[in-house]
């Protein structure tokens, strides 16, 4: 059986590159039950001339498969093993945008690109749209979307998406960056923030954008569609339509406040905001749709939010390779992923 090893890409973050290759040993199971029709096997680490690999084995890998490995999300070259050679297999990711939009943006609490990359991947591997993942238009939503790291990874697949964030400073922040990042990269596109209105009230503040991948899909009215909401997550329903989205993916808070006034008051851990916000959000997700929920398991222990999930009436993913994805940010947060379908 042919063998395969895949070069983890470089992650600026030390502690999280010492993850990466577990991680995407995991997302790699994980795009093999769903996507490569169970042939992927033998997935463990290896040190190839000192540097770290993936490797695992594969019978029968076509294009169309290679291209779904090519996404994943610490993947930077992909080798077949041919005796003591490495033989490159070429890769081509759905990226369509310059690298430049996920990674620019600096600021402290930015979740890693790398790691919201394989939360969108878990997601849409996760749901009933996995086989659609390459060549459908799917709709992503991040209800606790801060400035935007999902939905610049959702712009990147060519997916339309969707945001929800309470937080005033990381909304401006967030469309002064993609008005700015579209002009200089002269995409062709239209971006404007206006002001939601029930019952003459002010309730929220909006930024919507169409973005041109290339000028010929722009002018065939082909754009892809953004949407950040400035507003509380736990009213998520009253900005879209039921039934609407593919995939949910958050980041949960790790234990400061964030995200929701509900009850009165600005929630200081993730599970007490993703209580009271589930029912909003499932009801937004389409049959067959997924929800990723990633957070800091020192606040909060995994069977609560599993339970939280399942009190919403989603189906947690709960065993093999979806509990293989815990690990350390820092000293006071080891973060974990769950999944969930309706």
């Amino acid at each position: 059986m042919p063998t395969y090893a895949l070069l983890v890409r470089p992650a600026l973050n030390r502690v999280y590159a010492d993850s990466s290759v577990d991680l995407m040993a995991a997302e790699l199971a994980v795009f093999g039950d769903r996507v490569l029709g169970g042939r992927i096997g033998g997935i463990e680490p290896v040190r190839i001339g000192g540097v770290p690999y993936l490797g695992f084995d594969a019978e029968g890998l076509d294009d169309r498969d290679v291209r779904y490995l090519a996404n994943l999300s610490s993947a930077y070259a992909l080798f077949e093993r041919r005796d003591d050679l490495l033989a490159p297999v070429e890769l081509a990711g759905l990226d369509r945008f310059d690298d430049d939009l996920i990674t620019i943006q600096k600021y402290s609490g930015k979740t890693n690109e790398h790691f919201t990359k394989l939360m969108l991947n878990l997601a849409v591997a996760s749901s009933e749209f996995a086989g659609e993942m390459l060549d459908r238009r799917l709709r992503v939503l991040d209800p606790l979307c801060g400035r935007g790291t999902t939905l610049n990874q959702a712009l990147m697949y060519g997916y339309d998406t969707a945001g929800i964030d309470l937080d005033m400073k990381d909304f401006d922040a967030y469309s002064t960056f993609l008005q700015t990042w579209l002009k200089r990269k002269r995409l062709k596109h239209t971006a404007e923030v206006t002001r939601v209105r029930r019952e003459g009230k002010v309730i929220a503040r909006r930024l919507t954008a169409s973005v041109g991948i290339d000028k010929e899909s722009y002018k065939a009215g082909d754009a892809l569609s953004l949407d950040y909401v400035n507003a509380d997550t736990t009213e998520a329903a009253k900005f879209h339509r039921a039934s609407t989205f593919d995939v949910i993916v958050a980041d949960a808070p790790y234990g400061v406040q964030h995200g929701s006034r509900a009850g009165g008051g600005l929630h200081r851990g993730p599970l007490e905001l993703v209580q009271a916000a589930l029912p909003g959000w499932a009801s937004l997700l389409r049959a067959g749709g997924t929800v990723v929920l990633s957070w800091n398991t020192n606040v909060v222990p995994r069977e609560a939010l599993v339970d939280a999930l399942a009190s919403a009436g989603l189906t947690p993913l709960d065993e093999g390779p979806y509990l293989g994805f815990s690990h350390r940010v820092d000293q006071a947060i080891v973060r974990d992923v769950v999944v969930a379908r309706k």
